[in-house]
């Protein structure tokens, strides 16, 4: 299946730049344009009656899209932030180097690609800035892996993805020669409804299963998502199931938008032990803001946050941020 997705995505490229050639030679013009996004922020932090201050830098996109005809194009993104291990503050990766097909309502994809786990909710959440999406913030999978991905869509109301990825993410290298499989439906039964069901399909010891749906509404002045997400045989170790729901919505006035969101995340207790093997990362999360935009290309969001631990020996977190999105 893999050398096939391969093989339709090279068809279509040639297609494509024959087509160029004969149609649009004297009319298109190859160009590309760079693109920066960082976010940053001011956080004061409270847990266990002691606080902390800091400035940050979060992370930092640096990358480049460049169109070599009507239908085919490229992109390269270069990711900055914490990798969240050893004495490393920041670190380089290389979040996306593909080759894109795009024609028609079909999408196609190959290489370093974006994966759609969690691509439209990080959409119509739209602070991913302040705050990761669910299945971004508690591990359910990566935003970006190496692989080949079709996308279409068959009409207003319906569209549909399909990818075979490495499974490893974009921030290692393929270490084994399992494969993840994925499938999505988004449906859209009206102009403010959206309704997305995905799942993805990776095996080695034991069969990892990502069941995901979301509900948004999108319409005046307001936005809002629900979504339920499970994920059975966590790193496909036997019996790491682990689920969660998150809530947010936004109303937008004339210069501002208000939102809130509420996550709640807990895992199942595997056979002899006394507690759910991922007790420490269980627990509920709260945000709420308010967020202007003072020019293009500029976010301000002044918000609180607070962890709620499901382990109870464990002290909450509540913290103050003002945080920034900074695009260009």
């Amino acid at each position: 299946m893999k050398k096939f997705y391969i093989s339709l995505i090279t068809l279509l490229l040639f297609a494509d730049l024959f087509g160029q050639n004969v149609q649009t030679k004297d009319t298109f013009k190859p160009s590309g344009k760079p693109f920066v996004k960082i976010y940053t922020d001011f956080q004061r932090n409270f847990s266990n009656g002691k606080g902390r201050s800091l400035f940050a830098v979060t992370r930092a996109y640096l990358g480049y899209k460049y169109a070599f005809s009507k239908h085919f194009s490229t992109k390269v993104n270069l990711d900055v932030g914490n990798p969240g291990f050893g004495k490393l503050q920041m670190t380089a990766y290389l979040k996306n180097a593909y080759v894109q097909y795009n024609k028609n309502g079909l999408t196609a994809r190959l290489g370093l690609i974006d994966t759609y786990i969690f691509h439209l909710q990080e959409n119509i959440w739209g602070k991913r800035y302040l705050f990761k999406s669910f299945q971004d913030r508690y591990g359910f999978g990566p935003s970006a892996d190496l692989g080949v991905s079709i996308a279409y869509q068959l009409n207003s109301f319906v569209s549909v993805d399909i990818s075979i990825l490495n499974g490893e993410g974009y921030k290692r290298i393929e270490v084994d020669s399992t494969l993840k499989y994925t499938i999505g439906v988004t449906l859209k039964p009206t102009k403010t409804l959206t309704f997305r069901a995905y799942y993805d399909y990776m095996y080695k010891q034991a069969a990892q299963q990502t069941l995901s749906f979301f509900l948004a509404y999108t319409g005046g002045n307001w936005i809002a998502g629900a979504e339920y997400n499970k994920q059975y045989n966590h790193t496909m170790f036997p019996g790491k199931t682990y689920s969660g729901y998150s809530f947010y919505v936004t109303h937008y006035f004339k210069k501002i938008n208000i939102y809130g969101r509420y996550d709640y995340v807990s895992s199942v207790t595997l056979p002899n032990e006394e507690n759910p093997w991922n007790f420490a990362k269980g627990g509920q999360a709260f945000v709420a803001g308010v967020e202007f935009s003072p020019v293009k290309g500029i976010k301000v969001s002044p918000n609180y946050q607070y962890w709620k631990p499901r382990d109870t020996s464990i002290s909450p977190i509540s913290g103050i941020y003002l945080s920034v999105e900074i695009k260009f």
